[in-house]
C-alpha cells in the first residue's frame, strides 16, 4: 500500500548501511531524529467538507489526507509532523473526458477551486490546497490510465493522462514498444504530469525529453475542449502544444495524451567509468555530448557524490578493493564516476561502446564494466526511498536542479554548492553537498545537487533551515544564468524566481494566457504564477 506520509510503497524499504551513517556523522554530526505523527492523529484534524455529495467526488477524510500534499521537503515535514495546514474539501475521480468537463462545469456552478492531480509526486508545491473562501476540489486522474490507441504505422500511442510510468511501459511493452521516459519519480508520476511539468527522463539522450515525445492530445478548459492534432512537423504558426507543456494545470486539465513511441531495443547495458578529476570528467562528458556519440544515458557524479555513493553502497570490503584498483590505475582521490548506457541492437551498441571508450580513454577514464552499471539500473528508482532511511537516522535530505550552458556549468555548480555548504554556518551546522550532471546536451547540461543537513530540535527549525538553504541557492541560480527548473516545474516553490528568467514581457504573456483560459482563477491558483 502507498505511504500516506512519504514516498512509495510501504513494503519497499531502503536501509542506510552502518558505514553510511558513520560517514554522515563524521561530516555533519550525529543525527537528530524527530517524532512522527500517526495517521489517526492527522485524521482527527480533518475538518468537515464544504462540498455537497456528488457521485464523482469522495468526501472521505483519509482520501483527502492522501491528496493534500506532494513530495517536496516542506510537504515531507508537514506530513511527518502531522501539521498539514489545508486539506481539499473533496477528491474527484473522473474516468472519462466527459466527466472532467462535468466537474469543471460543477466548479463554475458552485464556485470551486480545482487542483489537477496526477501521481502526487510534485516536489515544487503544485498540488497543495491553499486557504480559500471557496471550497477546494482536487481532481485525481488516476482512473484514466489506459492505452486507448496504438497507431503502429505512425508509432503514436494515445493514453489517459493518469497512466503512471509502470502503467505506460507495461501496456506498451505488451505490444513491443516503449516510451522510454524514465524520471526518477517513474514509479508514481503520470504521463499527464510529465507533460504539465516538462519532465525529463533518465534516458533522454536516446528518447528525448517529454517535449520531444508529446505529439498532441486534448486539454479540457472552462470554454471547451482544445484539440492538439499530431503532425510530424508544422509551420502553421506557434506550436499550441507549447501552451500545454509546462502549463502546470493553470490553463486546463489534460484529458488525453498522444506520445511518440519506439520499438523495444534488442539490447541495453549500462557501464561505469572513473575519471581522475572533475576537470577531466567534465571535458569527457562534454566531448561525448558534442560528438553525438549515440548513447542512451549519461550521468556524471562529482568527486563528493562519487565518495558518498561508494560510502552508502554497503559492502565496504568490496569497495576497498575497488578503490585500491582505481588508485593503481590513476583514479584515486578526487575521482569522478561516469555512468552511461547503450541501447539498440548488437551492432549499434558495439559501435557506441567503442566510440565512448576511445573518447574517454583520452581523458584518463578507467572502465569497470557493467557491474556498477547494473547496480545503478537496479536502484535507479529507489533513491526517493533513501529519504526514509536518512530521516529515521536523524537527517534531512533534499535536492535542487537547474541547467545552463557548458561555459557556465562549472562556475554555477560551484556557486550552488558553496551556497548550500555554507548556508547554516551561522548556526554552527555543517551541510553535506554533492552534485551530478544527469541530462546533457550539445550546448550545456542539467545540474542536480543533493544536500543533507540535521533538522535541529523541532520541525519548525528543520523547515527554517530548508527555507534558508533553498532560497539562497535559488537566488544563486537565478542570478547566474541558470534556469529555476530543468525538470520539476515551477509550482509554488519556484514561482518567485520565474520573472528573472522570463522577463516582464514573458510574464505578462503567461498571465494573459491564464486569464484567457481561466478568467475566474479557479485552476491551481498560485502555481506557476504568483497570485
Amino acid at each position: 500500500m502507498r505511504r500516506w506520509n512519504g514516498w512509495g510503497d510501504e513494503a519497499t524499504v531502503v536501509e542506510l548501511p552502518a558505514n553510511g551513517a558513520a560517514f554522515l556523522a563524521e561530516r555533519i554530526g550525529d543525527g537528530q531524529p524527530l517524532p512522527d505523527a500517526s495517521l489517526e492523529q492527522v485524521l482527527a484534524c480533518v475538518p468537515a467538507s464544504r462540498l455537497d455529495a456528488h457521485p464523482l467526488i469522495s468526501l472521505d477524510a483519509e482520501t483527502r489526507v492522501r491528496h493534500a500534499r506532494g513530495q517536496s521537503l516542506p510537504d515531507w515535514l508537514a506530513m511527518r509532523e502531522g501539521d498539514f495546514g489545508q486539506f481539499p474539501d473533496g477528491v474527484a475521480f473522473p474516468e472519462t473526458p466527459e466527466q472532467i468537463r462535468q466537474l469543471l462545469a460543477l466548479a463554475v456552478e458552485r464556485d470551486l477551486v480545482v487542483i489537477p492531480y496526477g501521481g502526487g509526486t510534485s516536489v515544487a508545491g503544485h498540488i497543495n490546497p491553499q486557504a480559500s473562501s471557496r471550497p477546494v476540489l482536487t481532481l485525481s486522474l488516476e482512473r484514466m490510465s489506459r492505452l486507448l490507441e496504438l497507431d503502429e504505422e505512425s508509432q503514436i500511442a494515445t493514453f489517459g493522462p493518469g497512466a503512471s510510468g509502470p502503467q505506460v511501459e507495461s501496456q506498451l511493452r505488451a505490444r513491443g514498444y516503449t516510451l522510454g521516459h524514465f524520471p526518477q519519480s517513474w514509479e508514481l508520476s503520470t504521463l499527464g504530469g510529465w507533460v504539465a511539468s516538462r519532465s525529463s527522463g533518465q534516458q533522454s539522450l536516446r528518447y528525448g525529453r517529454i517535449e520531444q515525445l508529446f505529439a498532441g492530445g486534448t486539454l479540457e478548459t472552462f470554454a471547451g475542449s482544445m484539440e492538439l492534432p499530431t503532425f510530424p512537423a508544422s509551420a502553421a504558426g506557434p506550436d499550441l502544444r507549447e501552451l500545454v507543456l509546462g502549463s502546470e494545470g493553470r490553463f486546463g486539465v489534460i484529458s488525453e495524451v498522444r506520445v511518440r513511441v519506439t520499438r523495444l531495443a534488442e539490447r541495453e547495458s549500462f557501464y561505469a567509468v572513473f575519471l581522475p578529476s572533475w576537470s577531466q570528467a567534465l571535458k569527457g562528458i562534454r566531448s561525448l555530448a558534442q560528438a553525438r556519440v549515440p548513447l542512451s544515458m549519461l550521468r556524471l557524479s562529482n568527486a563528493i557524490e562519487t565518495e558518498t555513493q561508494l560510502a552508502l553502497a554497503g559492502h565496504p570490503g568490496q569497495i576497498a578493493l575497488l578503490e585500491k584498483y582505481l588508485a593503481l590505475r590513476g583514479a584515486g582521490a578526487g575521482k569522478c564516476m561516469l555512468t552511461f548506457g547503450v541501447t539498440g541492437n548488437r551492432a549499434q551498441n558495439a559501435a557506441s561502446l567503442k566510440q565512448a571508450k576511445r573518447l574517454l580513454k583520452g581523458f584518463g577514464g578507467v572502465f569497470t564494466g557493467t557491474l556498477l552499471g547494473k547496480k545503478w539500473e537496479h536502484n535507479r528508482f529507489r533513491f526517493p526511498y533513501l529519504r526514509h532511511a536518512l530521516w529515521s537516522a536523524g537527517y534531512v535530505v533534499d535536492t535542487l536542479e537547474t541547467a545552463t550552458d557548458w561555459v557556465n556549468v562549472d562556475s554555477l555548480l560551484g556557486k550552488i554548492e558553496s551556497s548550500l555548504r555554507n548556508g547554516l554556518k551561522d548556526e554552527g551546522e555543517r551541510v553535506h553537498v554533492f552534485t551530478h550532471l544527469s541530462h546533457v546536451y550539445g550546448e550545456g547540461s542539467s545540474i542536480y545537487t543533493t544536500y543533507v543537513y540535521r533538522p535541529g530540535g523541532s520541525y519548525a527549525e528543520a523547515l527554517a533551515r530548508w527555507s534558508k538553504l533553498k532560497h539562497a541557492a535559488s537566488d544563486v541560480i537565478a542570478q547566474n544564468r541558470g534556469t529555476i527548473s530543468h525538470q520539476h516545474g515551477v509550482g509554488r516553490d519556484h514561482a518567485p524566481w520565474l520573472p528573472v528568467e522570463k522577463g516582464p514581457l514573458g510574464m505578462a504573456a503567461l498571465r494573459t494566457l491564464a486569464v484567457h483560459f481561466d478568467p475566474e482563477g479557479r485552476l491551481a491558483p498560485g502555481v506557476l504564477l504568483e497570485d
